[in-house]
Order: structure tokens, then sequence, then C-alpha cells
């Protein structure tokens, strides 16, 4: 969650056995340096003590609407002015009713309803009947309704013995989901399909050609056009990372299943990202068994790969293009030169020594425009900074590709 937009966040515990995570929760949140105030309702002290959260936050923790430590009396008014979100987690069902209905019979329910625009973010943890229940049904429709963010639940083994849906997300998870939430949907409705990875070129049964790509950027990217609300297919060489929760993953191994995959999917996209790094070549007559060594020099016979992003952006009616570039030399005069060959409207490049396995980097994008630097950061603020500048390069009539 670096360079978050939040700084300020008033993390809520409500009574349940998922009050424990809070603490692991509080953690992380201070340790990517949000100021973290916590209120705790009297059920939730039940399961987690306020001097274990104080701890943790390194402020002092409220539970009562009538706490003297507030010189005006108005904790709830104060609190909500001065957070930039609001995280109930875990929020019980009972919470969540008194969120539905606009009640305010304790500090956390009145710190909520006098939270003005100050967003609201909940995550249920329950039993699987409990948030099956038809009352909790409407009370989820109705916080919907209401603009507050609902996170999870995830489906999962729960501490009643029985397995379903109702178990809060993980820490790490909710924080990725608290970012995620309060980014701009600018790319609601659109439908963007992207290459991540390396390929692989067997050259037999247990050997092969391929790079060094760990598949970071792409799969970064994936989880930013999630963000701001787009439909994402992520096709994907072998890599370690972890999918983004909601993409459609289609796993590949080599650049001629990538072509495929792509081509097969491509019906109806709106954004095509080309973040894989395609093996250039492929061995002609890969062995079926593995080749055994001996004194002998192993001759391979190499033809050139299809190129994925030319045979997308030369269609006749293409969707909007990226491309990516890791040039070890001369960045701007090589990757322009790949731009304007594939006639793309659009291209982020870099030199070598940052495309592969590293968690920063420094992108250029190139366009009609010129070269626009983007300085080193996190991969994940590259890739929202990239999907801001295609955004603001789609034409303001162009219509989702489906609508079409």
């Amino acid at each position: 969650m670096a360079h978050s937009s939040i700084k300020r966040l008033l993390v809520g515990i409500t009574g349940g056995i998922a009050a424990y995570k809070a603490a692991e929760l509080v953690r992380l949140l201070v340790r990517e340096g949000i100021d973290v105030q916590v209120v705790m309702t009297e059920a939730a002290c039940q399961f987690i003590t306020p001097v274990t959260l104080q701890a943790l936050s390194g402020k002092p923790v409220f539970t009562d609407l009538w706490d003297s430590r507030v010189d005006n009396g108005m904790a709830h008014i104060e609190f909500s002015r001065d957070a930039d979100a609001i995280l109930i987690a875990p929020s019980s069902a009972d919470f969540m009713a008194k969120l539905a209905q606009g009640a305010a019979s304790d500090l956390l329910s009145t710190i909520c309803l006098a939270r003005g625009d100050c967003p609201l973010m909940v995550a249920p943890a329950m039993n699987l009947q409990m948030w099956e229940n038809a009352a909790t049904v409407r009370n989820v429709g109705q916080l919907k309704n209401d603009g507050i963010h609902l996170l999870g639940p995830n489906s999962g083994d729960q501490a009643c013995g029985d397995t379903g849906l109702g178990r809060m997300l993980e820490p790490q998870e909710l924080l990725e989901a608290m970012e995620a939430c309060l980014q701009p949907k600018l790319l609601a409705g659109k439908r963007v399909l992207l290459t991540a990875g390396p390929t692989f070129e067997a050259i037999d049964a247990a050997r092969g050609i391929t790079n060094l790509s760990s598949g970071k950027m792409g799969y970064a990217i994936a989880r930013a056009a999630l963000e701001m609300g787009a439909e994402v297919t992520l096709v994907s060489g072998q890599s370690s990372q972890k999918p983004p929760l909601g993409a459609t993953l289609i796993k590949v191994i080599s650049a001629q299943q990538m072509l495929t995959a792509v081509m097969e999917n491509l019906n109806n996209q709106d954004i095509f990202i080309s973040v894989a790094a395609v093996a250039d070549y492929y061995v002609l007559n890969p062995s079926e068994q593995k080749i055994k060594k001996d004194a002998h020099i192993l001759t391979l016979e190499l033809a050139p790969n299809p190129d994925i992003l030319a045979n997308v952006s030369n269609l006749p009616n293409p969707p909007f293009c990226v491309g990516f570039a890791a040039e070890s030399e001369n960045l701007y005069e090589f990757a322009e030169h790949k731009r304007r060959r594939k006639n793309l409207p659009l291209l982020a490049a870099n030199l070598l020594q940052d495309a592969f396995g590293g968690d920063d980097s420094e992108l250029v994008l190139l366009d009609d425009q010129g070269a626009h630097p983007l300085p080193r950061a996190p991969k994940l603020v590259l890739a929202r900074q990239l999907l801001r500048h295609v955004v603001k390069m789609l034409p303001s009539t162009r219509k989702n590709r489906h609508d079409r």
C-alpha cells in the first residue's frame, strides 16, 4: 500500500472472534506510515483489550461516548472530522444493522453517523447462517445504497465449525482492498486485456529458453485496472506473483500459446496492454525426451516467434494498444522507433536493469505528444499513473467496444 492516499484512518472494532485480526491489521497500517485511531465497542473489548490496540497504534483507544479525555465532549464529531477514512474491521451483523438503520447507541456508531463525506468501509465477519440471513441480506443492500463500501467477506473455515461465506478478509487483503476501494473508478465499464510474465520455449522435456521477467509490472497493472473499475483478463506466462482478486487469469507457457489466448479473448476489449516479456525465438524441433549430455556441441535451430502486439495493433479495429519496451541503451530512440513501427498510440519504456524482478522502477511514456517520464516508484504506483495517462488518451466519445 505504498504511497497510500490515506494518511489518517479511524479503525473501528466490533465484537467477534475476528477481532484478534485487528491487532495485525493495526500493526500493518502503522508500518505503512498511517496514523491510526482505534475505537472499540463494548463487545469488542470481550475479545481483545484496548491496551493491546493502544500499544500497536501508539495512541489512546476510545470505547465510551462520554469519554472525558475529549475536551469538548464531542468525540463522535472530532474523530470523524480528523479521519481520511473509517474502516470497521471486524464488523458484526449487529453493527451492520445499526449502520443500516442509522442507529447511534455507542461511540463507534455515532462516529459513523456523524462522518459527513468521510468514506466508510466495512469488513463483515460472522458465521454463514448470519451472513445469509434475510435481515443481513437486506442490511447489506441498504449499506451499499447508502454508499458504504463492503470489503469481503471471504469464504473459508469459521470459528463455529462451519465453512462458507462470512470470514473476514485477512489483514494484508484488507489493506489492498481498502486502497483499491478509494481509487477513482476511471475505467468503470471498460474491459482490459493484458499479458504479463515470461514465455518459455521448450528445447526438450526438461529445458527451455526463457528470460528473467517476474511478471510484477503486468500483475501490478492488472490490479490497478481492477481498482479503477475495469473488467480485467490477464494472460500470464509462468510467474510466482499472486493474481489480483477479480481478474480472469489465463495461464500459458509459450509465445504461441500466449498469442492464441490473446486472440481468443480480444473480442469486445477496450484496451490491450502488452507487458509480457515474449521470447523472440522458439526452437524449431524440440525433443520430446530429455537430451542426454555428451561431449558434442548442441546446435539449436531457432525461428522467430509471432509478434503478439503487432498482431493486435494492426487489426482493422483494434482496442487501444499499449506496448512495453526494455532497452539496455538509447532508451528514448529505440523505444520510440518500436512505438512507430508497431503503430502504437502509447508505449512505456524502461532500462533493462529496471525491467526484471525489482519492486520499484521508473518509466517513460511515449506518445504522439512526446515523452512523459515517470520517476522511480513502486510498480503499483507506476501502474496507476500509466492507466491515468491511458484514460486521458481515450477519446471522450469512445464507446465501450462491447456496446458497439
